[in-house]
């Protein structure tokens, strides 16, 4: 059938390619279609007969009627038994933009899509990977070592229970037992401040960031962050439109940019305790600045607190959101070091005046659940395994660290330098600087051994140091000094310039 000059079979027979790789079916039922969209068949056209469409473009009948059939299914024809198949005055349900294309035009093909400016800068960015476990992953615990035979007696009783009300989603702010206990654990172990209300469950340190530069910041606001940082946290300010600024740390911690004084940030993130990667802590009096003038110039400060029980030698210190009189601090934290990353569960510990609206917030944006894991997170530190489980490991990633350090000094003595080593659960082993870490890592991944470059996680080129995060503490003592060797061997080659 024709409407005009337009001729379907004809038309078909410029588009249609059986050789292709896209199914016969599928092209043909998009060219009818789209010569529907495009006005090229009118309202009332009368189709070819599915016998007649099948001999002239050389295809089986029952691919035709299939085309038919789904075009009637989505409203495009309809077919009177006897009489054919007639076009759908579908005029109303298009956009008035739509207009007919020429008739000897194409068929119509929608506009290939793509990532956004910001997504492509996130994606570009990206550090994350698929591999998190083995000799030297950074930044895990070992899972191994998990108490598995309390958390299931737990977890049984609750099932047992027949706990209705903890599969539904959560309320605001999270499960309150579990609240209450994280308040009591954090005011013991971390000397943090806060009552339950003021604690929000979270999946982790990326959605206590996601929510606060939320509902504290505005796109373009200015934050600060530590130089080198945690490229999770950085890349998160970054795609969310926030001015970031790198402030260089020493080894009291964040020095305060003289530069920058004069134009405070809107927010201000850290890690005091333990800083991420290079380990520093920081010093009382630099704590003590900071928190100063966040109170002149009306800041907010992120404390990310994401590993500082594990501390060797001495007490963790205590926590910066402790020391805070003007309620500037929020303190972020998680349990995927001191438990496993698995579970995604986290806290943020806001000011009281902020209570209310992060818990409606977290609600609102992310449709929390997880109540029945937060049921038994909460019975699990009530009966004090959480504390158990932390001093024991705490002594085992200790260990770990020796043996891990003793394998650095047998092979390069003390011409490498080795940073953070003091706590956590990673150490940074500096390399020279015509060193390229990044090519380092690729080599070692090749041969079955896990590192992080160190030179990713800065933002300005001019600060960059070459060196490697080695995770000690998912490496059993036995396995630390044969991955090491294998290590030790790619760095000597890049350190020799014995590299293609």
């Amino acid at each position: 059938m024709s409407s005009g000059s337009f001729t379907l079979a004809d038309w078909l027979q410029q588009w249609l390619d059986v050789g292709a790789g896209e199914p016969a079916y599928r092209q043909l039922y998009r060219l009818i279609r789209d010569a529907i969209l495009g006005n090229r068949l009118a309202a009332g056209d009368r189709l070819p007969s599915s016998r007649a469409l099948a001999t002239d473009l050389s295809i089986a009948r029952n691919t035709v009627l299939q085309v038919y059939e789904q075009l009637e299914i989505e409203g495009y024809v309809t077919a009177a038994t006897g009489r054919g198949t007639f076009v759908v005055d579908i005029s109303q349900d298009m956009p008035d933009a739509v207009a007919a294309a020429p008739a000897g035009a194409p068929p119509s093909q929608a506009p290939v899509l793509g990532l956004s400016p910001r997504g492509r800068k996130l994606i570009d960015r990206a550090g994350f990977s698929n591999r998190q476990w083995g000799a030297f992953m950074p930044g895990v615990p070992d899972v191994a070592e998990f108490p598995y035979k309390a958390w299931n007696r737990i977890q049984g009783r609750h099932w047992r229970r027949s706990p209705t009300e903890l599969l539904t989603y959560a309320p605001a702010g999270g499960y309150e037992p579990l609240r209450h206990e994280v308040a009591n654990y954090l005011n013991s172990a971390r000397s943090v401040n806060g009552a339950a209300g003021q604690v929000v469950m979270t999946t982790g340190i990326h959605q206590a960031v996601d929510v606060a530069t939320r509902l504290l910041c505005q796109s373009g606001d200015l934050v600060w962050i530590e130089e080198p940082s945690y490229w999770g946290v950085r890349n998160l300010l970054l795609s969310s439109g926030l001015k970031v600024v790198s402030v260089p740390v020493d080894d009291e911690g964040m020095c305060l940019p003289a530069a920058d004084l004069s134009r405070p940030p809107r927010l201000i993130v850290v890690s005091p305790s333990h800083q991420y990667p290079l380990g520093m802590v920081m010093s009382l009096a630099r704590r003590r600045m900071l928190l100063e003038y966040a109170r002149q110039h009306g800041c907010w400060i992120l404390e990310d607190d994401y590993d500082s029980e594990f501390r060797y030698g001495s007490r963790p210190l205590p926590s910066l959101q402790g020391l805070d009189e003007s309620g500037l601090v929020l303190y972020a934290g998680s349990f995927s070091k001191t438990l496993f990353p698995g579970l995604r569960v986290g806290y943020l510990v806001v000011p009281e005046r902020l209570a209310g609206a992060f818990a409606v917030a977290v609600a609102e944006l992310y449709r929390e659940g997880q109540l029945i894991t937060q049921s038994i997170l909460a019975e699990f530190i009530r009966e004090g395994h959480l504390s158990s489980h932390v001093r024991r490991v705490r002594n085992l990633y200790a260990e770990r660290r020796v043996t891990m350090i003793a394998a650095i000094e047998r092979h390069f003595g003390d011409s490498l330098e080795i940073y953070g080593g003091q706590a956590g659960l990673h150490l940074v082993l500096g390399l020279p600087p015509h060193v390229d870490d990044v090519r380092v890592t690729r080599e070692a991944f090749v041969r079955g051994v896990v590192a992080r470059s160190l030179s990713r996680y800065y933002m300005k080129r001019e600060c960059v140091m070459q060196g490697l995060l080695l995770g000690y503490a998912p490496v059993p003592i036995e396995r630390i000094d044969a991955a090491f060797d294998v290590l030790a061997t790619v760095i000597r080659r890049h350190v020799r310039g014995e590299i293609t």
